[in-house]
């Protein structure tokens, strides 16, 4: 019997599931707005009517799990979800228990980060090697990490927060609390607010004329049409990922690491200061890798989180 299994990507913004077969091609999808403020019995509510339409529509073929990818920090060992910022009531709350009271599927639970990772390893750009770092730069950073051909998940299975490594002492205040964060520099939203700041300052880029928003599309617009202001900011940002990919690299001495999320969205033009920062900086032994796309794009954790109930089924997480 032809299996598939359904993979959910919980996000502060939306929702959305996917019915994956086993070799990580979507099937079917389904999404919806999350009503992040509304708290965890709505939210389930969410989830449990999309699995339903695509469990409904999978037909004859057998669904082997439901694997879900939510923003943590999350305790995937017990299963409960700490403090997630972005949706309201999900301090320690039991979110795989309840997700199991809602189905007569096995659910597995994951980071989204690691559940991206896990994606890019099985289906994307990382297929067929033992290690990678994958590193989403979006809102926040989050990341994920394969070492010598096995997830990283680390106490609690909380491994992979590479959004709240130090790259700045007493620098920028993060949204986890601490100041100088990767996340609090580098991120979609330290890069907007880069920009905003700048443009107001400066009398001669079109950043903002007739009141037009300012964000990261509106910076790579610019750059297109060589306003040097915007220029100079997406090589300080390149920059800044530099900085965190290289360091990246001496901690886990990663075959690749693969840059997803929102900014990937840019990565050729990113991807020219990112290299030359590691070039430069990177202890020789690291130089020479290689920085890529994620190839299953906004799909990575989408995937990756289908992909956690096939390797539960196949390896009951001994892998």
């Amino acid at each position: 019997m032809h299996e598939i299994a359904i993979g959910i990507d919980l996000g502060g913004t939306q929702v959305r599931a996917a019915l994956v077969s086993a070799d990580g091609r979507v099937l079917a999808r389904a999404e919806d707005r999350t009503d992040a403020k509304a708290g965890p019995e709505r939210v389930l509510a969410q989830i449990q009517a999309l699995a339903g339409d695509l469990a409904a529509a999978a037909g004859t073929a057998k669904v082997v799990g439901i694997g879900v990818s939510t923003p943590g920090p999350i305790d995937t060992v017990s299963g409960i979800t700490r403090d997630i910022p972005t949706l309201a009531g999900f301090a320690d709350f039991p979110l795989k228990a309840e997700l199991q009271k809602r189905f007569a599927f096995p659910i597995s639970l994951e980071n989204d980060g690691i559940a991206a990772a896990i994606g890019e390893w099985q289906f994307g750009a990382g297929r067929g090697l033992e290690n990678l770092v994958y590193v989403t730069i979006s809102t926040g950073i989050g990341g994920g990490v394969i070492a010598d051909g096995r997830v990283l998940r680390g106490r609690k299975g909380m491994a992979g927060h590479v959004g709240h490594m130090s790259v700045m002492p007493d620098g920028a205040l993060c949204p986890c609390g601490n100041k100088g964060c990767f996340e609090a520099y580098g991120s979609g939203t330290a890069f907007t607010r880069r920009a905003q700041e700048r443009a107001f300052a400066c009398s001669e880029t079109r950043l903002g004329a007739g009141g037009d928003a300012i964000d990261s599309r509106a910076v790579f617009a610019a750059a297109r049409a060589g306003d040097a202001l915007a220029n100079d900011l997406i090589e300080e940002e390149a920059e800044i990922l530099g900085r965190g990919f290289t360091s990246l690299l001496h901690i886990f001495s990663p075959e690749i690491v693969i840059m997803g999320g929102g900014l990937s969205h840019e990565f050729e033009r990113l991807h020219p200061g990112i290299q030359r920062y590691i070039t430069e900086r990177a202890m020789p032994a690291f130089k020479d890798v290689p920085v890529m796309r994620a190839a299953l794009g906004q799909n990575s954790g989408l995937i990756g989180a289908a992909a956690l109930s096939f390797l539960a089924a196949e390896f009951d997480f001994s892998w």
